[in-house]
């Protein structure tokens, strides 16, 4: 059984002839509930299914954004705020006597079984949307990626806009612009040097602020000294230094600083969307823009897109996530790793917003489903 069900009764009904069979039947029924908990064995189930229902829900909810971004459609988030179920199982016997020899009497009983989800949901609106979709992330939480193994040209592709003024790639409808060919450049750089051990970061906490630093460590190699020496022209910085501060900003007040502005989630969202492929019947009417070119070029090869998205007339047979939106199916396909990769990805930068306030509101909508 589900984690949703309905309410369940049985009424049992016996003449005098079978009322021994009925009363031992339904005693045992009475018993059973009264004496056993229902409680523990839901938990296996209903825990997990309701994982497997939420988890599959903000997948659809993020691809359906993805879709309606591209079609320049405005992007609803709803959170699943609790979920909370509960459950009862009750029993009733009854008699009704009638004269010595009839042989009608009756021995009554039902019992009732009850699941009562209550799932509550919120819009995001207002402030909590300017929280979690309009503003910037946090430059802690883009380095603490790069801390933890992302590929670091990945992050800088889809995280930051620009770095000491050098612009990245934008895809924005009014705002669409070519990467500047040295940011490429400086992506493929960082990511040699940590690869090669010379590039690390440091993020130093305390109670009012995080400090990001990248920090060089003294190199040997010649091909390092000269990725080195390159990333250092390129930002404009101290060719001696080996320790420079992360700021938030278009141009550090220094040439120890790094000045960068990363994207919102917004943004992030507009850059994965202007890869999703669309009928061409759209755009011949001008309903959408054309999928665009990749642009962004690296030393060796081109980058790639960031997503995969296909469409067709009818629902796909093996999808890893699909939606419906303006009578056309959109999905990622479950056989494309690399899409269902930056899905997951993209799903992750979501949970570094800062999605509530410090005083917690009450739920907008709570819907009992029952």
């Amino acid at each position: 059984m589900g984690p949703i069900a309905g309410i369940r009764e049985t009424l049992f009904v016996a003449t005098r002839r079978h009322r021994g069979t009925a009363v031992l039947a339904l005693a045992a029924c009475i018993v059973l509930s009264g004496c056993a908990s229902i409680g523990p064995p839901t938990v296996n189930r209903d825990r997990f299914d309701y994982v497997v229902a939420i988890s599959d829900s903000l997948k659809r909810q993020t691809l359906l954004n993805l879709v309606k971004t591209r079609y320049l459609d405005s992007p609803i988030y709803m959170d699943i705020e609790s979920v909370i179920s509960q459950y009862a199982i009750e029993g009733q016997l009854g008699f009704e006597l009638k004269p010595k020899f009839a042989e009608d009497n009756l021995l009554l009983g039902n019992g009732t079984y009850s699941d009562r989800p209550t799932i509550t949901y919120s819009p995001l609106t207002g402030e909590k949307y300017s929280r979690g979709v309009l503003r910037p992330l946090p430059i802690s939480s883009v380095f603490l990626l790069l801390q933890s193994g992302y590929p670091t040209d990945l992050i800088l592709r889809i995280c930051v806009q620009t770095m000491n003024g050098i612009d990245n790639q934008r895809t924005g409808f009014l705002t669409a612009a070519d990467a500047n060919p040295a940011f490429v450049e400086i992506m493929a750089l960082m990511r040699d040097l940590q690869a090669l051990g010379v590039l690390f970061y440091r993020i130093d906490r305390d109670e009012e602020k995080h400090d990001v630093k990248v920090v060089f460590k003294p190199v040997t190699s010649r091909e390092a000294q000269e990725k080195a020496a390159r990333f250092r022209q390129l930002l404009g910085l101290d060719a001696k230094a080996n320790v420079f501060t992360v700021v938030f900003g278009v141009e550090g007040r220094s040439n120890t600083e790094i000045a960068i502005i990363t994207r919102s989630m917004s943004q992030i969202m507009t850059e994965y969307a202007a890869d999703i492929d669309v009928p061409k019947n759209d755009v011949d009417e001008g309903r959408v823009r054309a999928t665009r070119a990749v642009s962004m070029t690296g030393r060796d090869t081109p980058v790639s897109r960031l997503i995969k998205v296909q469409n067709g007339d009818t629902p796909p047979d093996d999808a890893h996530v699909a939606v419906s939106y303006r009578g056309r199916w959109f999905w990622v396909a479950d056989t494309d790793l690399v899409s269902k990769a930056s899905l997951q990805f993209m799903m992750t930068l979501f949970s570094f917003t800062e999605r509530g306030s410090a005083e917690r509101q009450a739920p907008v909508i709570t819907v009992p489903t029952y």
